[in-house]
């Protein structure tokens, strides 16, 4: 079946949106608009080890997102990865759809364009490529980019340096929770970490006050940590209100997912975030998903539980949390 790529769309000149991609009027941005004067948490990776244990704990209870900056990934090369995703979508239709995916046959890696509809029957305003970047047993290089000839190089620089930063990122968060440092990385890395790369493309959109590139919802990840171009988009939910991340060069977007949320037994929240789109300019986003090991068992951590704070989630493999959004317990 011929899929009617996004992209596709709004460079033949699209005047009004198609019905499926309106939203309904309580999503519309323009219903829904962000406060003002609110700002996320900013978090500096050279600042003293126990203040930085503090804030990120901090961050990631109050709001389950924060900035990272002097996190040591050289700008130039967070330019170039952005340069040859950016290179990728400027192929021609043709050769894009070499590397289609067809999730119906349960082939999830490459060139897509989401097509998983909610209750009212709408889609979102994006096209993306998602593939493995480790660990090396689960990378398929047939899948990804041979246009343009750098992708592959600038790619795995990129993937040494997620894997740097997650193995910091998870001491720091286990430490904000009174354990030792090596525990959520023992967990959720098994014997080899598992990132997974996805490029977000929302091209302009004729109606923005009408569509989202990404609705709201929460990443099944453990963590995601994302970078964005300077084209603005990304609101996370804080007290029932939506919060406008404000872009800043060469930061790392840091998302607490669910499954940081249940080993954390709640002390840590996973995001509802969601994408608008633009008018007149394409924004883009590389997000990198910091998931456990298909097998891992993911539950409250029993140095969490006890008769104060019993266990607030279920516990079940991530295969399962895959298949099935987690489930509170009863409380």
């Amino acid at each position: 079946m011929e899929v009617e790529r996004v992209q596709a769309l709004a460079i033949g000149g699209l005047k009004e949106l198609p019905e499926q991609f309106i939203r309904p009027a309580h999503e519309r941005p323009e219903n829904s608009k962000a406060v003002e004067g609110v700002t996320v948490p900013v978090i500096s990776l050279s600042l003293p080890h126990d203040v930085l244990v503090e804030q990120v704990a901090k961050a990631c209870h109050d709001w389950g997102f924060f900035l990272v900056t002097d996190h040591g990934i050289s700008p130039s090369l967070i330019q170039r990865l952005q340069e040859v995703g950016q290179e990728f979508f400027e192929l021609p239709q043709e050769e894009k759809e070499s590397y289609a995916n067809d999730a119906a046959c349960g082939k999830f890696e490459g060139y897509g364009t989401r097509m998983t509809k909610n209750d009212d029957q709408k889609v979102e305003w994006v096209d993306y490529f998602f593939h493995f970047m480790a660990p090396p047993s689960k990378v398929d290089y047939g899948v990804w980019p041979k246009n343009p000839p750098a992708y592959r190089e600038v790619t795995e620089e990129y993937n040494k340096e997620m894997v740097r930063i997650t193995d910091d990122l998870l001491q720091l968060l286990s430490e904000g929770l009174g354990l030792e440092g090596k525990v959520l990385k023992s967990i959720l890395r098994g014997e080899e970490i598992e990132l997974e790369m996805k490029i977000n493309m929302y091209p302009p959109c004729p109606q923005p006050e009408l569509a989202l590139g990404v609705e709201p919802h929460t990443d099944m990840s453990a963590l995601t940590l994302l970078v964005p171009n300077d084209v603005p988009g990304l609101q996370v939910s804080k007290d029932d209100n939506w919060i406008a991340v404000n872009y800043l060069p060469n930061a790392l977007f840091v998302h607490v997912g669910d499954q940081l949320e249940v080993l954390s037994n709640g002390k840590y929240k996973s995001v509802l975030h969601r994408s608008l789109v633009n008018k007149e300019r394409t924004r883009m986003s590389w997000a990198v998903f910091v998931v456990p090991p298909q097998e891992a068992t993911i539950g409250p951590l029993a140095e969490l539980v006890d008769d104060q704070n019993p266990a607030k989630y279920s516990t079940k493999t991530y295969a399962e949390y895959r298949h099935r959004k987690f489930n509170k317990l009863p409380q």
